[in-house]
């Protein structure tokens, strides 16, 4: 049987090792969560994709033959088919991913609860038998969505958190997860670092599929991840402007600051976008003596204090340990019996967890000015007691507003009103500075495609406006007006490039030839 190398996700991180010794059973159901979920039906489908630039290895294909790298999909979606004449997956659907994830698909149902991380007892038999929310190959609805991606934790399923996914999904989000693999085989290796990337590979991976779904908007991406997956998703978010929002569940990144700086691509500079990181209770002194753990466990996190670009949201779960934060740990995991809390307190706080998830996507994904009033509220405001959550947040540096920012905000209105936009957020931000340069780039960039060339011009349009005296501009304007067939218009403006700079020589011969 498989129990030792299962068990290496628990014992490889310090952080993990209190979740393993004198533990007792749990007692809890799905719909005791009692989450509120949302108007969609949520659709689910899993399938496998291969990233032929990587190979891979089945770690029990002794014949050691190497294959272009899978990815499992799991994503979940919102549906309005009706679900009147269909029934929802059960538990054990998912279990049946696992297997599969795990590289052991032909193993009988019967052994799942034998083979895989949890004890085969009567509760977790029941537990594979309820039903879930999700209803297999849904159709889509229409419209589009925004999107979540979500980063497994240490070598874990795409299912492990199924019930925050499907809450989130019938809310209106598209949610896209992949198990966590090592870069060789099913495993990890020593090299953490290594693996680090490895998943910030799949994540990227899996942005490129997601936002090939018509109903997709690949304008509004959120990363989410638990355990070893925050790590991954801070990495990813440094070197993907895409990524607009960011969600850890007690993510590693808290308790590992030095492996994320092993990353060539880590700089916490980079980390500029809205950032909620909800942490595990403190784990008691007895505990930490007993299980030889720092006990700058409980309080250090470099991460957050290095942060200055971003606004950064902290909450503390005073009623759960870290296994808590996954559907899975929720339903399966034994108790520690030295700390965790009862099994009611742990489902109300991964309830508000999901809550403050949604909130928090709600708020910075779509805009939602209620869920931003929740999410910046303190939790005794929200109705929560400061003795289940606890709470504190940072702004980023008031100065910091950059040309990046702008030009998210201009391509999610499509460059148009960009004079109204400039003027709006120069009188919030002072500093704000959109370099020549930059507009220049951009401008040329949109411009000489077909499908963007009015969107160019609205952008030299705007440069123009900021820099009167720049005879570069100009002439771009000029030859932007001239790639789309306006004659009057780039004679115009190469004229006016000419009166700034007479040594413009691409002018001059711009308007001989359009002379003639």
């Amino acid at each position: 049987m498989e129990i030792s190398t299962l068990t290496i996700r628990i014992v490889i991180l310090v952080v993990f090792a209190i979740f393993q010794a004198k533990q007792a059973s749990a007692q809890t159901s799905l719909e005791k969560i009692d989450l509120n979920y949302g108007n969609y039906t949520v659709g689910f489908r899993h399938y496998t994709l291969t990233d032929s630039t990587r190979t891979y290895s089945r770690v029990y294909d002794y014949t050691n033959q190497k294959i272009k790298r899978p990815i499992p999909i799991s994503i979940w979606y919102p549906s309005k088919q009706s679900s009147s004449n269909k029934k929802p997956l059960k538990i054990l659907d998912y279990f049946e991913i696992l297997k599969e994830e795990e590289e052991w698909e032909h193993l009988p149902n019967e052994q799942i609860l034998n083979w895989f991380y949890y004890a085969n007892t009567p509760t977790n038999q029941e537990h594979l038998k309820e039903s879930v929310k999700a209803y297999a190959e849904a159709e889509f609805a229409s419209g589009t969505f925004p999107i979540v991606v979500y980063a497994s934790s240490y070598q874990a399923s795409s299912i492990e958190n199924f019930a925050l996914c499907e809450y989130i999904a019938s809310h209106g989000y598209i949610v896209m997860a992949s198990p966590s693999r090592g870069t060789e085989t099913r495993w990890f290796s020593n090299n953490n670092a290594k693996e680090m990337e490895t998943q910030a590979r799949d994540i990227e991976f899996l942005i490129k599929e997601v936002i090939s779904f018509p109903t997709a908007n690949p304008n509004k991406i959120a990363v989410m991840g638990f355990s070893f997956g925050g790590l991954s998703n801070v990495i990813a978010q440094m070197r993907n402007d895409n990524i607009k929002a960011l969600v850890s569940l007690d993510g590693t990144e808290r308790y590992q600051y030095a492996l994320m700086q092993k990353s060539p691509f880590f700089d916490a500079k980079k980390l500029d976008v809205p950032y909620l990181h909800m942490a595990q209770k403190d784990i008691p002194e007895s505990v930490l003596k007993e299980d030889n753990i720092d006990a700058a466990l409980n309080t250090k996190f470099d991460l957050y204090d290095s942060i200055s670009n971003s606004k950064v949201y902290r909450l503390k779960f005073h009623h759960l340990t870290h296994s808590y934060f996954s559907t899975l740990g929720i339903l399966f995991a034994k108790r520690d019996k030295r700390q965790d809390k009862s099994d009611a307190e742990i489902m109300k706080s991964y309830k508000w967890v999901s809550v403050y998830t949604l909130n928090f996507l709600n708020a910075y994904l779509n805009g939602n000015k209620e869920a931003l009033t929740f999410i910046e509220n303190n939790p005794s405001d929200n109705g929560i007691s400061n003795s289940l959550v606890t709470y504190s947040t940072k702004q980023p540096k008031a100065d910091l507003f950059t040309f990046q920012d702008f030009n998210d905000l201009a391509a999610d209105q499509h460059y148009k009103g960009l004079s109204q936009l400039y003027d709006s957020l120069s009188s919030k931000n002072p500093s704000l500075k959109l370099p020549e340069g930059n507009l220049n780039t951009l401008g040329l960039q949109l411009v000489f495609n077909p499908n963007t060339s009015a969107q160019g011009i609205n952008v030299f349009l705007l440069a123009t406006k900021l820099y009167p005296n720049s005879a570069n501009l100009f002439d771009s304007l000029a030859e932007g007006y001239l790639f789309m067939g306006n004659k009057e218009k780039a004679i115009e403006n190469f004229e006016k490039s000419l009166q700034l700079s007479a040594q413009n020589q691409n002018a001059i011969n711009r308007l001989q030839q359009l002379k003639k």
